[in-house]
């Protein structure tokens, strides 16, 4: 009894060594082994769509201004058609929203597949990946070539692959700054050597991120930093689509000859090669079955479909399933989590709809003189200054009238013989208000003010404020 109590602290030591060693262990670099099917062309798709969209969307003209650009110091958002301004924040909250909604929508549905193979890690990994290959060669010559001490021969071809790495990572950075900053004027002045201390400080670091994410620590910042892997279990469910590996067909796994009965030999389908472990871009083995490490980019599957092929076995020992059909049950996809997600989504996406079609492009604000709460005027009226900010929202440039109610022959005076505001101007205008104090039935009485363009009678904006007097 005394050995056996002697023997726990030294296992509780062994394990807690062993833990020290899986956190603070040097990360081993991951050589993915370039795998070709139905699922790698699909993410050789999804890299050029999502990669030409980003880098060819800046250069688009769109009713002679940048297709889209977040000019933030002008404050105005251009979206093709559409210009947002500080007032609509509301809506670029909504399309966050939407946003975030559609991804657990699509998580609940069909796993991690925003990972494997729409997010900007995975999508800037596989090029920088692709650079990789096509400088220092396929796997097993990458392996090589790192166990060599550093040479003229080792240099030059790493040095060839970091600089297009930093070519390509600046690139990334210009265009994303490109998107705040109108990019051909900043193309012109980035020629010139003349940008400005913020833009190339943004060039730069979105530069940096790049080759530091996609060239260094690929698979890291999956397992380490992304937030993503540890909270998209809340969204999963026994019906959420996983890639898996069959246990029931592949074990007991073991090597073979392609002419072999597995039967006769007592072993499963799965012939132990580890292709799927050598394709796997964070270093995982999906046959110990899911893990949060796992992005659902199915090399796998293309890499034991290809070997099932070759050895004349049914493909599907790795595939995309669920949880409730590796139990041998059915899959639903119309479940509660499901529905409520959709509910949700589409009413917001109903009421982002409605609102938006209902925005009018002119902004008004009245802002009451403080200064002085009233004074009466010679004739013996009563007056109140006020200071209207008038935001011309539209693309086209507008005359508009102003009108004031709410007491009885109230007068409206102002400087300006009209009242024109150019496409995304901001006019602030004094105005005097005058009434009859026999008209006034408090102290305080509420006035509307009334702006409508001249050209176009739908742009109509109307604003409240107080009109005080002596009562």
């Amino acid at each position: 009894m005394a050995a056996a109590h002697q023997k726990k602290p030294a296992a509780a030591g062994g394990a807690d060594e062993q833990v020290s060693k899986s956190l603070y262990a040097k990360a081993e670099k991951i050589y993915p082994r370039e795998v070709h099917g139905l699922f790698a062309r699909l993410r050789v798709l999804g890299v050029f769509g999502l990669l030409g969209l980003y880098y060819l969307v800046p250069w688009l003209r769109w009713d002679g201004h940048q297709a889209l650009l977040l000019d933030l110091p002008a404050r105005k958002f251009h979206i093709f058609f559409i210009t947002l301004w500080p007032q609509d924040f509301i809506y670029l909250a909504a399309l966050l929203i939407i946003a975030g909604l559609t991804l657990f929508f699509v998580t609940a549905i069909a796993g991690r597949v925003w990972c494997g193979y729409a997010c900007p890690q995975t999508v800037w990994t596989e090029v920088f990946l692709w650079i990789e290959r096509k400088v220092e060669g396929d796997r097993p010559r990458q392996q090589k070539l790192d166990a060599q001490p550093m040479g003229v021969h080792k240099f030059r071809i790493k040095a060839t692959k970091h600089f297009l790495w930093i070519t390509f990572s600046i690139w990334t950075g210009f265009t994303f700054v490109g998107y705040f900053t109108p990019i051909i004027d900043l193309g012109q002045r980035l020629l010139a050597f003349n940008l400005g201390s913020w833009e190339n400080f943004w060039v730069f670091f979105y530069a940096f991120a790049t080759y530091g994410n996609a060239g260094w620590m690929r698979e890291q910042v999956c397992n380490y930093m992304c937030p993503y892997a540890r909270f998209q279990s809340a969204m999963f469910d026994k019906d959420t689509l996983i890639v898996s590996y069959l246990p029931a067909r592949g074990e007991p796994r073991g090597s073979r000859k392609r002419s072999a009965d597995p039967a006769e030999l007592g072993l499963g389908s799965c012939i132990d090669c580890t292709l799927c472990v050598q394709v796997c871009p964070t270093g995982i083995d999906i046959r110990n079955g899911l893990q949060y490490e796992c992005i659902a980019c199915s090399a796998c599957i293309d890499a034991c479909d290809d070997v099932m092929d070759k050895m004349g076995y049914e493909k599907g020992l790795i595939k995309y399933t669920t949880e409730s059909v590796m139990k041998g049950g059915e899959s639903h996809v119309l479940r509660p989590r499901i529905i409520l997600y959709a509910v949700i989504l589409l009413g917001i996406m109903g009421l982002f709809a409605y609102s938006f079609s209902q925005r009018i492009s002119l902004g008004l604000d009245v802002i009451r003189d403080r200064n002085q709460l009233y004074r009466e005027t010679s004739d013996g009226l009563i007056e109140n200054v006020y200071t209207l900010k008038i935001l011309n929202m539209d693309q086209l440039a507008h005359r508009y009238k102003l009108s004031i109610s709410g007491i009885p022959g109230i007068e409206l005076r102002m400087d300006l013989p009209e009242i024109q505001v150019d496409s995304g101007g901001v006019l602030e205008l004094p105005v005097r208000l005058r009434a009859e104090e026999g008209e006034l039935e408090a102290r305080s009485s509420e006035v509307v003010f009334s702006l409508v363009a001249e050209d176009d009678a739908m742009l109509v904006a109307t604003e409240e404020a107080r009109f005080l007097g002596p009562r």
